[in-house]
């Protein structure tokens, strides 16, 4: 019997990595007790959506985790990991720049930076690497992606020539990018822009307004960080002529505080479903062959997650080989006909053995090898079928 786990993580209480190690116990637990059951073989690939967790999915497939020291969301050094496979790197953009790492917590809409996401992809390049996937999600920022420019070598000047400090509320006084300075190892790198995000930089669908109140944003703040952002437009497309306006509207553009602007109109970079993206270095679908089943999952299995989340595109990838998926998630708010239609045979939620959300939340490594344990009793049961009928009594 072989068993691919391939989760996201569960936000909040387990990582990938995690989630798929205790998964695996509950399985092995009840096979060692099914009698002989002959062989299971398990395939453990962490994946996620191109937020965070992504660096983990990498390092779970082959990627060495590297760290440098860079400018945390305040300015504020820390030391950020990122992820290396030969010319090839993944960027976290939460390491250094997310929510996760402000210094006690405390958010500052208007002054957050990307800055050390800047300085990590210049650690890439310092790597030797020349492809450079970009996993937003989770950043404290809303300033355009002016500090990854910033952290690349380019200065961001006042009327009077002064550097501007960090953060997107400095972007109304900005009068000059000065390029001079900017790294020319760039014009050999390729970028990918792994998100899901469509909203373009500005207006009322913008990185500020739908972005910035989950970041410390008053209304008045939104306001403002929106009339900076378009004087970076301004500015910046005086810089490099009219292509900097064009991608402010382009899907993506308001990505992690409008970071994704910074990546498409400077950078180049393309962008491309975080999930995609992250199922393709992985190599997922080639790691199917020959599997049996597919357990896949995530904190919450609701409506967003049909929407090109992690398990629908694990089950996608998952039905193209023809193998069955099962998903497990902390809740889920799906009813049967959704379940149905999105391919999983089953789900299993923590909240079936823990009405207790909090608990859940708490408790998950525990609680997730008990439906490991579940569903390793279900296969042990099937286990002596051949293959093809294994599968086939899954399928039905």
């Amino acid at each position: 019997m072989r068993v691919v786990i391939a989760p996201d993580k569960f936000k909040g209480s387990l990582s990938a990595p995690d989630v798929a190690r205790h998964l695996e116990a509950g399985l092995r637990a009840a096979w060692g007790t099914a009698g002989s059951r002959g062989e299971l073989a398990v395939l453990r690939i962490p994946v996620a959506d191109g937020g965070e967790g992504t660096l983990d999915a990498a390092v779970g497939s082959g990627f060495t985790r590297r760290s440098a020291v860079a400018s945390g969301p305040t300015g504020q050094p820390l030391r950020a990991e990122f992820a290396v496979r030969g010319r090839e790197a993944v960027i976290e953009m939460a390491a250094a720049s997310g929510l996760a790492v402000l210094p006690d917590g405390i958010k500052d809409a208007t002054g957050a930076t990307s800055l050390g996401t800047g300085e990590l992809i210049r650690a890439a390049l310092d790597a030797g690497c020349r492809q450079i996937i970009l996993g937003v999600g989770g950043s404290a920022n809303t300033d355009g992606g002016a500090g990854i420019l910033q952290g690349l070598g380019a200065r961001l000047l006042d009327a009077g020539g002064r550097e501007l400090p960090p953060g997107g509320g400095a972007l109304a006084r900005l009068h000059r990018i000065d390029f001079s300075g900017f790294d020319t190892r760039l014009d050999e790198a390729r970028f990918i822009l792994a998100s899901d995000v469509d909203n373009p930089l500005l207006g009322p669908e913008g990185a500020p307004a739908i972005f910035g109140p989950q970041k410390g944003a008053t209304p008045s703040d939104v306001a403002a960080l929106d009339a900076a952002l378009s004087r970076f437009v301004e500015v910046l497309a005086k810089e490099i002529g009219p292509r900097a306006v064009k991608a402010a509207l382009a899907p993506g553009a308001g990505a992690a505080g409008g970071a994704g602007y910074a990546a498409i109109a400077v950078l180049a970079a393309t962008r491309r479903p975080g999930i995609d993206v992250v199922l393709e270095f992985t190599e997922l679908g080639q790691r199917l062959a020959g599997a049996d089943l597919v357990i896949t999952g995530e904190g919450s299995l609701d409506e967003q997650s049909l929407l090109g989340k992690t398990p629908m595109g694990v089950a996608r990838a998952a039905g193209r080989a023809g193998v069955p998926v099962i998903a497990v998630c902390g809740r889920t708010t799906l009813g049967a006909e959704q379940l149905r239609k999105s391919g999983f045979r089953d789900v299993h939620a923590l909240t079936e053995l823990e009405s207790n959300v909090d608990t859940c939340i708490a408790e998950a490594g525990p609680l997730l090898e008990r439906l490991g344990r579940r569903i390793g009793e279900q296969l042990a049961a099937l286990a002596p079928a051949t293959n093809a009928d294994t599968k086939e009594a899954l399928h039905a």
